[in-house]
């Protein structure tokens, strides 16, 4: 039908890019594995963005392995070099349980819901 998506298929990951006052919001759906992981690496380049604000949603997000760990690791430390964030938002319960046992939660902030993830902090107001 046209003007709906389709889920992505086992194995595979779509990417969708919008952003709200200024923060880019990158909604991820699928995979994030050794298969996907190059499209999440392009998606998360950040070389060419001053002071970058980035909020992952993980919604949609079904499977997340060590590949997808060391991207966000990777982005998290690009935005924090160049004076910018990087914010997971609404990770599904089996990510969450991955993004926990390795303590990137303890690295990346990690929020509830997509709305608060875009909740800008009281220093950034």
């Amino acid at each position: 039908m046209p003007g709906t998506e389709q889920a992505p298929q086992p194995g595979q990951l779509s990417i969708v890019e919008t952003s709200s006052e200024g923060i880019r919001i990158l909604t991820l759906a699928g995979e994030i594995d050794d298969d996907t992981g190059e499209t999440l690496r392009q998606a998360l380049d950040l070389s060419a963005i001053p002071r970058p604000r980035l909020v992952i949603d993980m919604r949609q997000v079904t499977f997340m392995d060590s590949t997808g760990i060391n991207i966000l690791i990777t982005a998290h430390q690009s935005a924090t070099d160049a004076g910018g964030w990087i914010r997971l938002a609404a990770p599904t319960s089996p990510v969450l349980r991955i993004i926990q046992i390795v303590g990137l939660d303890t690295l990346i902030d990690c929020r509830p819901t997509l709305r608060e993830a875009l909740r800008p902090e009281p220093r950034e107001q």
